[in-house]
């Protein structure tokens, strides 16, 4: 369904990264995310980037139609930010189910200070209460945001994320194509400074969630 265009496997040293899309389409941006450190020959799922990124100030509506500022709510927590939308197909689902089985393995407490937040990049069908729906069905902790296109755009434009407006594909479904990534972000200096792409496993995540939550790099 999609070109994946992210192999986080494949990258040497200072390398850049490029975006796939979600949905029918075979969109992708081609833009370089970030100057990256990675070892030659790592199988690591994760990346970690040598110029973290600021979290963007963005402010929307949850999924209780309250205002949830991202920087304010986020501070000082081990945070996971993905931007996608509740009829993606395939890698929306499968990223959250992924993220929402791994979180499960982490003691209460760390369950509990853990931010993972879903931001549509469909918010015209992804109302606050379609967002609820669909996230109760995976993790009831999860924050699901909604708001303004041009807004949720330009939050992940600052984390070098790729988001085109919904689409009719060529069968009149309408699809969003959009950047996979889902952005790790530090409890201590709150950058955002570990990056995952669409093929992370459970695996990938189980192992690493003890580390984020502390700061530290997987």
């Amino acid at each position: 369904m999609r070109n994946k265009t992210f192999a986080a496997a494949a990258l040497l040293a200072v390398a850049s990264l490029t975006l796939s899309a979600c949905g029918s389409g075979d969109s992708d941006s081609g833009q370089p995310v970030s100057v990256v450190s990675e070892e030659a020959g790592s199988q690591k799922a994760a990346t970690v980037l040598d110029k973290p990124f600021e979290k963007p100030d963005l402010v929307l509506t949850d999924t209780n139609g309250k205002k949830y500022d991202f920087r304010k709510e986020t501070a000082g927590r081990p945070t996971l930010v993905y931007f996608g939308y509740t009829h993606c197909p395939d890698v929306c689902p499968l990223t959250m189910n992924n993220i929402a089985v791994a979180k499960k393995q982490l003691p209460r407490d760390q369950q509990d200070d853990l931010r993972i937040v879903f931001v549509t990049t469909d918010p015209e069908r992804d109302t606050a209460a379609a967002l609820g729906k669909w996230l109760k069905g995976i993790d009831s902790q999860v924050v699901g945001l909604t708001g303004d296109f041009a807004t949720i755009q330009a939050g992940a434009r600052t984390l070098g994320i790729s988001i085109d407006p919904p689409r009719k594909d060529d069968t009149g479904k309408t699809v969003s194509d959009h950047g996979t990534q889902v952005i790790a972000f530090s409890p201590e200096t709150d950058g955002g400074y570990v990056l995952y792409g669409e093929d992370a496993t459970v695996d990938d995540y189980t192992k690493d969630l003890p580390k984020l939550i502390k700061g530290e790099n997987p």
